[in-house]
């Protein structure tokens, strides 16, 4: 099996910008560290370090750049993400997840595209595609009602993509798709009471007959199978297969946090005694070097997992070729991979640091709870991605999930 970390043919040009929006992500890292335990006590990501986040033009990664976006690629996305998630889990996921739903829109129609960005093109889309609302055919388009959680980025958005089935006549679903909101037309429930990624604010949006015209519905039966509407088939970026790169783009905080632990521990262990023994470094005994030593390669390898789905993402994109279900299975389970990883290398260092990991100043016990929250999105289920890739491996398919 080849293993490709980045696309062999990426430009120099490609390689220097991807450098430079991770300088301007490390540039930002203070400012986000500093507030980041205020991002998790008061529930949602400050508006400066999202005002921040636009201005160093990280927000419009996956923006097409008809409308002055970057149209960048998905190792792109992560590496940036990663450099946030070392200063703020919560920041970061709202760094991936306002990127992610910009793609969403770069797949619907132009006119849809239009309606989101030709008149603000800063416009940012938050959204849920879980099925949890109906769309009922009328004139012209849609009446949408429903619930959608958790709803990430929803307090910082001006539209929102949301899921919904579509009835026939009979009232029986005949379709499943995803629908483009403006955020005007719907409320803001603040439901989002968790341990960990508070600050992402992932609260539910509630629709009532909301009219939604017809081109702004996109079927997910088709976007799971590559057969997205929009036009722009030259943009290579939307061409990037649906349910993997869902997928991926909630691991680049992972990686963030996994760093950051270590990082943590490398700082701490040499200026610490080892409590109950005659070490007077905890950097000295070979404990903390084994678990020094376990966390940082399980850090490298979740983002080694993380890297090769993104390097395929991105090479099936560039090519255009859409890659079959066994390859789909298999970057499912490189992000499930990756996000498992990540999970044990912070759990290992707070083992490594004991009870004062879980103190509340401690910087470490806001890591942990992160991690443990956002590394078990459903979509990221390593139990669920390890079934449907066991099954490929012996040529079943279809039979666990359409999510892949």
């Amino acid at each position: 099996m080849t293993i490709t970390l980045d696309i062999p043919r990426t430009t120099d040009p490609a390689r220097a910008l991807r450098s430079e929006l991770v300088e301007r992500a490390a540039t930002l890292g203070p400012l986000i560290a500093a507030g980041a335990d205020r991002t998790d006590r008061e529930r949602v990501v400050p508006a400066e370090n999202i005002a921040a986040l636009a201005e160093a033009g990280l927000l419009s990664l996956m923006q097409p750049a008809r409308y002055g976006g970057l149209q960048s690629d998905y190792r792109t996305l992560l590496e940036v993400s990663r450099e946030v998630g070392r200063a703020c889990g919560s920041t970061a996921w709202l760094t991936s997840l306002l990127n992610a739903n910009a793609w969403f829109v770069g797949l619907f129609p132009a006119q849809a595209q239009d309606d989101v960005w030709a008149h603000t093109p800063d416009a940012r889309v938050a959204g849920v595609v879980t099925p949890s609302g109906t769309a009922h055919v009328v004139e012209g388009g849609y009446r949408v009602s429903g619930r959608w959680a958790p709803a990430s980025g929803c307090a910082h958005a001006d539209w929102a993509v949301l899921g919904v089935t579509r009835p026939d006549a009979e009232g029986t679903p005949d379709a499943v798709g995803m629908v483009l909101a403006p955020m005007s037309e719907l409320a803001i429930e603040d439901t989002w009471f968790v341990a960990g990624m508070r600050g992402t604010a992932s609260n539910t949006l509630v629709g009532e007959d909301t009219f939604v015209p017809a081109h702004r519905f996109h079927s997910v039966p088709d976007a799971v199978e590559g057969r997205y509407a929009t036009p722009f088939t030259d943009e290579a970026l939307y061409r990037a297969p649906f349910v993997p790169t869902a997928a991926l783009v909630l691991t680049g905080p992972q990686l963030g946090l996994a760093a950051a632990a270590v990082d943590l521990l490398l700082e701490k262990a040499p200026r610490r005694a080892l409590t109950l023994t005659s070490y007077a470094s905890q950097a000295e005994a070979p404990t903390i070097q084994l678990a020094a030593a376990k966390a940082a390669s399980l850090a490298d390898s979740a983002q080694l997992h993380a890297y090769r789905a993104a390097a395929d993402i991105d090479e099936a994109a560039r090519t255009g070729v859409f890659p079959d279900y066994d390859a789909r299975a298999r970057m499912r389970m490189d992000a499930g991979m990756a996000a498992v990883h990540a999970r044990e290398a912070v759990r290992i260092v707070c083992s490594a640091q004991g009870a004062s990991s879980f103190g509340e100043a401690n910087p470490l016990q806001r890591i942990w709870r992160d991690i443990e929250t956002g590394s078990r999105h459903a979509v990221l289920n390593p139990e669920v991605a390890a079934e449907i890739y066991g099954k490929s491996l012996f040529g079943i398919r279809g039979t666990v999930s359409v999510m892949v």
